[in-house]
């Protein structure tokens, strides 16, 4: 049993920055692999940025140098700082899980949180 919630969204400048945060919730379950996606309108959902619970991350080229994944294994979080910000970062970002409950694997996803990035 766990649920992802996602929270940071919003509008703002080019160049600016937004951190999203992603909070884990629930019992009996462990994460291996948390990530970040994104659904522009029209388009299909892509991957963003993953970190482990080693806290290995990797990032789509578009984003690297940009946008930095990390995670509080202590309070179930995983957060997305996204710095200078660009209009082709607006989008759904969505908050996914790679986890374990009753020792069978899910992919739980967020209900996802809109960032715009216009003058």
């Amino acid at each position: 049993q766990v649920q992802l919630v996602e929270s940071g969204g919003g509008l703002v400048q080019p160049g600016g920055s937004l951190r999203l945060s992603c909070a884990a919730s629930g019992s009996g379950f462990s994460i291996n692999v948390m990530a970040w996606y994104r659904q522009a309108p029209g388009k299909e959902r892509e991957l963003v940025a993953t970190i482990t619970s080693g806290g290995s991350t990797n990032y789509r080229d578009s984003v690297k140098g940009r946008f930095t994944i990390s995670r509080d294994s202590a309070k179930n979080t995983v957060y997305l700082q996204m710095n200078s910000l660009k209009p082709e970062d607006t989008a759904v970002y969505f908050c996914n899980a790679n986890a374990l409950w009753r020792g069978l694997p899910y992919n739980v996803w967020g209900q996802g949180t809109q960032v715009t990035v216009s003058s």
